[in-house]
């Protein structure tokens, strides 16, 4: 392959990212759900032939680097010669992709224009977008909270073609629409995915037919080496030695009494870095359990966090670092496993490597954060429209503090990226409830040198008959300070609060409320950083100030009179 200069291939790098990119814009706006469109529940990545990760858009960071583990997956199902132009595939199984059934994955092969008539169609690369779909005809709409099986969370689809040759393929659609609760968004959805794709096919030909297929695999080759050397630097640059951190699930949804462990074990020897995940709980009954590409994205995530959040990622990124699960536990399930609520514990994990590390990265490590997507979920039918519903959406809490500054308050987990809170007039708008109440939660960082951020309080009022499911974690093991910082607060549901009728909830499947009832959610705050007693007076005053902190709170924290 021919030497390429820099400046072609930056031009080429850029090109592919900006590709990425509006594969991303073109989902986002095509779709039919607030999920996607409001929410952004999704991500994109373009890929080489070999499965290889081109550019990936911002999006969702728990899926980073593991939207290719479903191509290389058809390709191990069916063999190399299966992909074909005009073809479009899906896939959503958990032990393929990691994730749970709603994550469902689209993605086509992509090919260059041939020269001459007679010649055959190259295979250049592929296109795929990874978007959460409302239902997959699990026994509750949406999806359960106390799932005990895979069966009982959906359609498990792939991997298989829902367009063949250009043209849709009417059984498979069929089957899609006549297995979910809301067909005519859902396969909205997936069509905004196809287009996602083409949007993508169209970017790489384009690329490919101005450099020339061999300048473009040669500036990915200078790219991926380039980026594998920096990776390689980071690594180096951190004592050798062995690095560990625990910490533990409430439970798995049905056993509330028992807490699920986890141990992180890292590794870094020379300009390599290995995390073990095999000291952890077996696979849970509840639906706490993902498949082992997921675990292995949640590395990813980590270590991009705390060693190399500066450098693009694409197919050298992870040449370093090895992830290490151990079959049959919920890290690594296996079939007939629940995976409903996959991301708690990888929101655990991404904290808990950070902890691990912090003695040997302490400018670069942050306290625990609030850590788990706080799912809160309506379903019913909407008197003002006689039709069904359901509204899930994730919600903000406090950040940890680090060296230099204090935690971010009402940010989304970190597994989350850049998935948006439901803004509230969409949510009122879209569902037969009223947010009554929306605010920082005082107090609810971990006082420490520089504060943790704070959760928020956001409180709904039911207008109509609805059932309630609810999936708040981290009360056992809230966010933790580093280095002499206090914890963050743990997180509080309550239903009808300050009534006779009041229930405090955190995990909840389908419960009756009705039109009044008010539902109080507070999300936990994050970790502080360093003793709270070195943190600056005049700090302190402007959060009194500012109602991040309340007066007796900072007499109580901080000694402040």
């Amino acid at each position: 392959m021919s030497a390429i200069d820099p400046v072609t291939t930056e031009i080429i790098r850029c090109a592919l990212l900006q590709a990425a990119e509006d594969m991303n814009t073109t989902l986002i706006r095509s779709s039919y759900t607030p999920t996607i469109y409001e929410a952004k529940d999704c991500a994109v990545a373009l890929l080489d032939h070999e499965h290889n990760v081109l550019g990936q858009s911002s999006g969702l960071p728990i899926f980073l680097g593991n939207l290719e583990e479903c191509t290389r997956a058809t390709e191990r199902v069916h063999g190399r010669d299966v992909w074909q132009p005009g073809d479009v595939w899906v896939l959503n199984d958990s032990y393929i992709g990691g994730t749970h059934l709603n994550d469902v994955t689209v993605y086509a092969p992509i090919f260059s224009e041939p020269a001459e008539p007679d010649e055959a169609p190259v295979l250049i690369g592929f296109a795929a977008s990874r978007a959460h779909w409302i239902d997959m005809g699990s026994k509750d709409p949406g999806g359960s909270m106390d799932s005990t099986s895979i069966y009982q969370e959906g359609l498990r689809l792939g991997p298989i073609k829902i367009y063949e040759d250009g043209e849709p393929c009417d059984q498979v659609h069929s089957l899609i629409a006549r297995n979910v609760r809301f067909p005519e968004p859902t396969l909205g959805d997936m069509r905004a995915q196809v287009a996602c794709a083409r949007t993508g096919a169209q970017r790489l030909t384009e690329i490919v037919g101005r450099w020339g297929l061999e300048t473009v695999l040669a500036a990915r080759d200078a790219v991926f080496a380039q980026t594998e050397q920096m990776e390689r630097q980071r690594i180096a640059a951190l004592p050798d030695g062995v690095y560990e951190a625990s910490g533990c699930l409430d439970n798995d949804g049905i056993d509330l009494s028992t807490p699920l462990p986890v141990t992180v074990r890292v590794t870094v020897s020379g300009d390599r870095m290995a995390v073990d995940l095999t000291d952890c709980a077996e696979q849970a009954t509840g639906p706490v359990n993902c498949g082992a590409a997921q675990t292995v994205a949640a590395c990813r995530v980590a270590y991009k966090l705390l060693v190399s959040g500066d450098i693009p990622l694409n197919g050298g990124s992870f040449k370093p670092l090895e992830v290490v699960t151990r079959p049959g536990t919920m890290l690594a399930a296996v079939e007939p496993a629940a995976c409903q609520y996959y991301y708690s514990h990888l929101g655990l994990i991404i904290d808990l490597v950070v902890k691990a590390l912090a003695a040997a990265l302490p400018d670069n490590a942050a306290a625990a954060s609030y850590g788990d997507s706080m799912i809160v979920q309506f379903t019913g039918t909407d008197p003002r429209s006689g039709r069904p519903f359901v509204s899930q959406e994730a919600t903000v809490g406090g950040w940890g503090a680090w060296r230099t500054d204090d935690g971010e308050s009402c940010l989304i987990n970190n597994v989350n990226g850049s998935l948006r809170d439901m803004p509230v007039e969409v949510l009122e708008t879209l569902f037969p409830v009223r947010v009554t109440h929306y605010a920082i939660r005082p107090d609810s960082g971990g006082p420490g040198r520089t504060r943790g951020g704070n959760g928020v309080i956001r409180e709904y009022r039911f207008e109509a008959d609805q059932k309630l499911s609810l999936w708040w974690e981290r009360s056992t093991t809230p966010a933790w300070g580093l280095f002499g910082g206090a914890d963050g607060a743990p997180p509080l549901v309550r239903l009808n609060p300050g009534t006779p009728r009041q229930r405090t909830l955190l995990k909840a499947n389908a419960v009756d409320v009705r039109a009044g009832d008010i539902l109080r959610c507070e999300s936990g705050g994050g970790g502080g950083f360093g003793p709270a007693a070195e943190r600056p007076r005049a700090a302190v005053v402007e959060d009194v100030r500012e109602g991040l902190v309340s007066d007796d709170w900072a007499r109580t924290a901080y000694g402040l009179v």
